[in-house]
């Protein structure tokens, strides 16, 4: 994406490698996602079964040792810069126009 005249910095480096709305959709979801996934299974939420028929898993697997985060650094992370890029693409749509595609 080009920078315009009228584009605050905090759009243009959140949006910089994008050039189409469905792309930074994407992003946005795909961040959103991995902040879900990111959610901590062990001593935050310690009525969450992590083996057996009740498992996040469906029972499939448990959830490995590793899974398990001491924090909500990461979560809170991808939260944060999903909402940067909502309010980017919020921008673009309010403020500007995205590029056309190629033809």
């Amino acid at each position: 994406m080009e920078r315009r005249d009228n584009m605050p910095i905090w759009v243009f480096f959140g949006l910089s490698s994008i050039n189409s709305r469905k792309g930074a959709l994407i992003l946005f979801w795909s961040c959103f996602a991995f902040g879900i996934a990111c959610i901590p299974f062990s001593p935050a939420l310690p009525w969450l079964p992590t083996t057996g028929p009740g498992c996040f898993a469906c029972g499939i697997a448990p959830i490995p040792a590793s899974y398990h985060l001491d924090d909500w650094s990461w979560a809170g992370l991808t939260f944060i810069v999903a909402l940067w890029y909502w309010l980017c693409i919020r921008w673009i749509d309010k403020n500007s126009t995205w590029e056309p595609r190629p033809q």
